[in-house]
């Protein structure tokens, strides 16, 4: 159906978008994504690696270093941490310096000894455990089944 000129008019006074379709899928479609746009995504974390607190230095010009071991994965640079002491989370920061031997490092892999310094934490023991992640945020969407519930993801 073309809608009329005085219609047409009343929808620009109103603000109202207007469009036009000649299937009907076209306009499900059209609402089926506008109401998947509407959807807040969600974060998803994932553990890039894990390193065990061997022994703790103090070094004047950075401040407290993690003498560690990486048990799984890879610490890298730019991750975030979490530190675990007994099972209990004590703190959530970032990298601010990683070290292999002397040289400054991007990353450590797994198996490999290095030192760990915390954004802004000082209080590091032996036998903590730093734990590196990322998170991701994971667009929703509209599953296709009917009455079109919430429910399957997208990566963004």
């Amino acid at each position: 159906v073309r809608p009329e000129s005085k219609s047409t008019e009343a929808a620009e006074r109103e603000g109202v978008d207007l469009r036009l379709y000649t299937v009907i899928y076209d306009a499900l479609n059209d609402v089926h994504d506008a109401m998947e746009g509407l959807l807040e995504p969600t974060t998803r974390e994932k553990t890039i690696g894990r390193a065990e607190v061997r022994q703790v230095f103090s070094v004047p010009s950075s401040g407290v270093i993690a003498g560690s071991y990486v048990t799984d994965g890879k610490i890298t640079r730019s991750a975030t941490v979490r530190l675990v002491r007994d099972h209990v989370v004590v703190h959530t920061g970032k990298v601010a310096s990683l070290r292999r031997f002397k040289e400054d490092a991007r990353e450590v892999q797994s198996g490999y000894e290095c030192g760990i310094g915390l954004e802004n934490y000082a209080d590091v023991k032996a036998g903590d455990v730093i734990e590196a992640f990322e998170t991701e945020q994971v667009m929703r969407r509209l599953t296709p089944t009917s009455g079109r519930s919430v429910g399957a993801e997208r990566r963004v």
